[in-house]
């Protein structure tokens, strides 16, 4: 249970995400099916949080004495790079935001797909939609790789 519980949160941490737990969890020997859905539960769970929050925070932060500078810049960056994906991207925002979910490299990932997606004002059920099918497949990368991983290793 404890080391369920171990995936659970590996999973919840900005940029470590599924991609983390799930290998994580074939080295403490876990069933990869079981592993993978409490993986998925624990990357998706900040979602709702992350969207509806996240570019609020950053805007009242601008102004702060310590944190204006890196909250500035982050909001910046985060506008800037949404327009360029929403202008690359056009009508396929929807289909841009569940790849850039899904495809498990640095950076990518429920948690700054999300942040994105609001700074872009998608729709939240648009969102979390693309977010979510976005995290599954991240999660089947992960469970193939994982399970070609530990088989060349037994």
């Amino acid at each position: 249970m404890l080391n369920y519980l171990i995936v659970f949160f590996i999973s919840m941490v900005p940029l470590v995400e599924l991609r983390g737990a799930i290998p994580y969890s074939q080295i403490l020997h876990l069933p990869l099916l079981q592993s993978y859905i409490i993986a998925i539960i624990g990357n998706m769970l900040p979602v709702p949080v992350i969207y509806l929050f996240a570019r609020k925070v950053l805007e009242w932060g601008c102004d702060k004495p310590v944190i204006g500078k890196p909250f500035t810049w982050c909001l910046e960056k985060g506008e800037k790079g949404g327009k360029k994906l929403q202008a690359k991207a056009g009508k396929g925002l929807f289909v841009a935001l569940l790849l850039f979910v899904g495809i498990p490299l640095p950076g990518t990932g429920a948690w700054t797909g999300t942040l994105a997606a609001s700074i872009l004002d998608m729709d939240f059920k648009s969102t979390v939609t693309a977010v979510m099918l976005g995290v599954l497949l991240a999660g089947v990368i992960m469970m193939i790789v994982s399970f070609a991983g530990v088989s060349i290793f037994l």
